[in-house]
């Protein structure tokens, strides 16, 4: 299985986005979906510690959001084709109310449906990804003209996500003021983001720093997971000479500095019999079993930039009781698939504030 899965996922590091596009737009989350995954119940039972249960809250969702999110799903399609259609399979979801849903609390969600390359497409070495990429600009050039209407927005990507989001903020936002004074932040996770070192721009944008703070606007916030040294051959943290790839401490933007993170999960398990779901299951963590949608650990985890081994990355530890995750697929990838849900109370807090800064000025 671990075998199966680097074969299959190790291509999702090299994604490309062309300027043109011509695809309808087919959309998982936002307003007026039926069904989406990035709303609904996000009643949630809350320990401070692995095993000491705190509370159960619903955290409270606004009628009418102030900002918007647009998010970008990994590669999870387990269709038997090397490009996926647009059917929004269970996988397709799942990873949505995995990595998205929380930010309802702060956003209107908009996700796309794209076209990416399947499971199948990467491990066959199948792997064209103009289907999709135009599927993208055009639900971000749709999002711009009958959306936005100047509002406040967030990126959210992950893995593939993130990439096809670095090149999206490349060739629309990076070089247009106008567009990138809406941009609050980009949320890049698993992306392999780079800035010139000693610098917090300079590497995969000129324009769009590294966040600071929480107060800060206009800026980049982003990481990939080890909870131990990254292996010479590791798939990220790892830039080019004279780069350094980006890390900013979710918990702590403003000093960098080892702190609990606020990590949460759905207690319905993800899509079963995908990969993804396999892969999940070889991390071995179990969060506490409860009757809500949601569990949160909010101090069982901790988290910190470090740069070791030429890798920079968020290295995870946890308190005493919380039990040590495995990398998956393997020690190359590290703890990848968690990347999104590790953190996720933290970036959302993150994100609540910088839209106060925002609306303040706006």
């Amino acid at each position: 299985m671990r075998k199966l899965l680097v074969a299959a996922l190790t291509a999702l590091i090299i994604v490309v986005i062309p300027t043109t596009a011509s695809a309808s737009v087919k959309w998982l989350c936002g307003p007026g979906v039926k069904k989406s995954p990035c709303t609904g119940s996000l009643k949630t039972t809350v320990y401070s510690t692995w095993k000491n249960k705190l509370r159960v809250t619903t955290p409270k969702v606004p009628s009418q959001p102030k900002i918007d999110c647009f998010y970008v799903y990994p590669t999870v399609s387990n269709q038997k084709s090397d490009i996926a259609t647009k059917a929004i399979d269970p996988a397709i979801h799942d990873i949505a109310l995995f990595q998205a849903a929380r930010y309802s609390q702060v956003c209107r969600v908009f996700a796309p449906v794209y076209r990416q390359v399947t499971v199948q497409g990467l491990n066959d070495g199948h792997y064209d990804p103009t289907l999709g990429n135009k599927d993208l600009l055009e639900a971000w050039k749709q999002y711009l003209s009958k959306y936005n209407k100047g509002r406040g927005f967030v990126l959210l990507g992950h893995s593939q996500g993130a990439f096809n989001l670095t090149t999206l903020i490349q060739k629309q936002i990076d070089k247009n003021p106008k567009v990138r004074k809406h941009l609050i932040s980009a949320i890049l996770l698993g992306g392999n983001e780079t800035v010139k070192k000693g610098s917090d721009r300079g590497g995969s944008f000129h324009n769009v720093p590294t966040c600071h703070s929480i107060t800060d606007l206009h800026c980049l916030i982003g990481y990939s997971t080890y909870n131990e040294t990254p292996p010479s051959n590791s798939l990220f943290g790892r830039a080019p000479a004279g780069q350094q790839v980006v890390c900013t401490n979710p918990a702590s933007l403003r000093a960098n500095a080892r702190i609990d993170l606020d990590a949460a999960m759905p207690t319905t398990p993800f899509a079963p019999g995908t990969l993804i779901a396999a892969g999940i299951s070889l991390l071995h963590i179990d969060f506490p079993k409860v009757s809500t949608p949601w569990v949160e650990a909010k101090a069982s985890f901790t988290g910190r930039c470090a740069t070791e081994n030429g890798a920079t990355f968020l290295k995870l530890g946890e308190q005493e009781g919380t039990p040590t995750p495995s990398p998956s697929p393997d020690a190359t990838w590290g703890l990848h698939l968690v990347d999104a849900n590790i953190a996720v109370g933290d970036l959302v807090n993150d994100v609540k504030a910088e839209e106060q800064t925002y609306l303040a000025g706006h």
